[in-house]
């Protein structure tokens, strides 16, 4: 049971937004949305994880994509405005947004970056993002995140 709220869920409940907590139990060898979305009964393609990277010309950027696909950095460079994007090392994620692995959430960093969210989360009513720590999920209507995280829908995955 969540006993504390985290910065994202004070920041939605401000905003006055639904959401509800899924809470599953973290396990440290596999952090995958795809073990997650077993634990809480969803399907993979709706646990949504946060992945942040740097380009070339714009700096950090957050991207949001199904947790059962792999980001492509080429095409995430393109849609970025970037020639070339790295991702953030993991040492250097709580600094600069204030969550650490397994728990990055698009709502609540400690700074606003430019945020993209794949475009299949418009099929769902609902998708689930970190709650900003291990164990809690939020599920959340993707036509309310959307516009409350300023995200760009893309389209930034590998193709199988």
């Amino acid at each position: 049971m969540i006993k504390t709220k985290t910065n994202a869920m004070r920041i939605l409940d401000a905003a006055k937004i639904e959401y509800e907590i899924k809470e599953y139990v973290p396990d440290e060898n596999d952090l995958s949305g795809v073990h997650i979305a077993e634990q809480i009964g969803l399907r993979s393609e709706m646990v949504f994880k946060t992945l942040v990277a740097h380009g070339d010309k714009t700096g950090y950027i957050v991207f949001c994509i199904p947790s059962c696909l792999e980001i492509d950095l080429k095409k995430a460079a393109s849609v970025t405005g970037n020639k070339k994007i790295e991702m953030v090392h993991v040492k250097d994620l709580l600094a600069l947004t204030g969550y650490v692995r397994g728990a990055c959430s698009p709502v609540g960093m400690k700074k606003k970056f430019p945020t993209f969210i794949d475009k299949s989360a418009e099929t769902f009513d609902k998708i689930t993002v970190s709650g900003g720590m291990k164990g809690a999920q939020l599920l959340l209507s993707p036509s309310v995140l959307i516009p409350f995280v300023d995200a760009t829908l893309c389209e930034v995955t590998k193709n199988d």
